[in-house]
């Protein structure tokens, strides 16, 4: 890893309570959980998309922008929920167009959007990157039960606004920098295609993690309310990471045979 990775991932250390433990990367570089790591990737790709897209539909766009909204993920939904064809043969990402207006004058507001539309066309189109890398291995998609880690961090979340945002967007920055953190320490044990590939996504995930938490900043009364969340998230993270789990996800814990 160059000196370039190494400073985008500092910040992401220190964030993080805790690494992924050595007993995720012996399991995830196992030869029979490939299709599982490749899918599950996906899968978080999309997840991530669709759940910039809920953020910005709950507080951002006017609600005359939703169908464009929505236009942009139904190929993708179509795919995964209704076994539909997607073509991935070249980036989608330039035929996500039409009008996303903000339901109001407020920057903030205008700052979500346009941080949000950036991330969802990232999303997206890492997860056809994600695909054709399954496709050129002859790995087909499948459905697959989602892990533990998004629930148990939404479960926590607080029922009145504007925590309630704010704590979704503390949430998103720790998905985020996590899958930073997941593909760097990953890549090293992977072949020479998947390692080229997941360092190409340390840039952009690591920026992600960023904009949420500056989004969450511009809600928050104080930097020590924000600060105090964010500890509180950091821990709630960790645990879901570092205790046993049992099952094989990309965001997974501790493989319970191994704990």
């Amino acid at each position: 890893m160059n000196a370039e990775h190494r400073e985008l991932l500092a910040p992401i250390y220190q964030f993080l309570k805790c690494e992924t433990p050595d007993q995720w990367i012996e399991e995830a570089t196992k030869p029979e959980h490939l299709s599982t790591l490749l899918i599950d990737h996906a899968n978080c790709e999309l997840k991530a998309a669709q759940s910039a897209a809920l953020l910005i539909r709950r507080y951002g766009i006017s609600k005359a922008s939703g169908p464009t909204l929505l236009s942009w993920l139904k190929p993708y939904e179509d795919f995964v929920y209704r076994g539909q064809a997607l073509t991935v043969k070249g980036s989608r990402k330039n035929a996500l167009t039409g009008e996303i207006l903000p339901k109001n004058d407020a920057p903030e507001t205008k700052e979500l959007i346009d941080k949000m539309v950036r991330l969802i066309k990232e999303e997206l189109h890492h997860f056809e990157q994600v695909l054709e890398i399954m496709e050129s291995r002859d790995i087909g998609y499948q459905q697959l039960t989602a892990a533990r880690y998004a629930k148990g961090l939404m479960s926590h979340v607080r029922t009145y606004e504007p925590a309630a945002a704010i704590d979704k967007l503390i949430i998103g920055a720790f998905i985020e920098a996590r899958s930073c953190e997941r593909f760097a320490k990953l890549s090293p044990y992977l072949d020479e295609e998947l390692e080229k590939f997941y360092v190409s996504l340390l840039r952009s995930e690591a920026r992600h993690y960023q904009d949420y938490l500056k989004l969450a900043g511009a809600l928050s009364d104080s930097q020590e309310a924000l600060d105090e969340r964010v500890k509180f998230f950091a821990g709630v993270e960790a645990s879901l990471i570092s205790t046993p789990d049992p099952q094989f996800r990309f965001h997974s814990g501790v493989p319970e045979k191994a704990a």
